[in-house]
């Protein structure tokens, strides 16, 4: 005689992936290439290096020149009083 539990686990589900957009991922793996190519040319400097990030409350891109070393920003475009006026107005300059 067999003793099996009443509820086998069945496999598990993997959670589902948001579909990705294939011509925005390759927009940022050209933008990527552009940066390292940039960056690898020292454009700025040896001891610098060209960073984009996106600003979290007003959802803008920012560019940094940054300090390889120290990690100090050098160049931010838009600067930060920049993206202080745009937080503080609540929109998107």
């Amino acid at each position: 005689m067999e003793i099996a539990p009443a509820q086998r686990p069945g496999p598990a589900l993997a959670a589902p992936v948001a579909p990705v957009d294939t011509q925005r991922a390759a927009e940022n793996r050209e933008i990527v290439q552009a940066v390292k190519a940039v960056n690898a040319a020292e454009m700025f400097g040896s001891n610098s290096e060209l960073t984009f990030l996106l600003d979290r409350s007003t959802q803008r891109a920012v560019i940094r020149v940054v300090d390889k070393v120290t990690k100090d920003v050098i160049r931010q475009i838009p600067p930060e009083y920049v993206l202080k006026m745009a937080q503080d107005i609540g929109g998107n300059p």
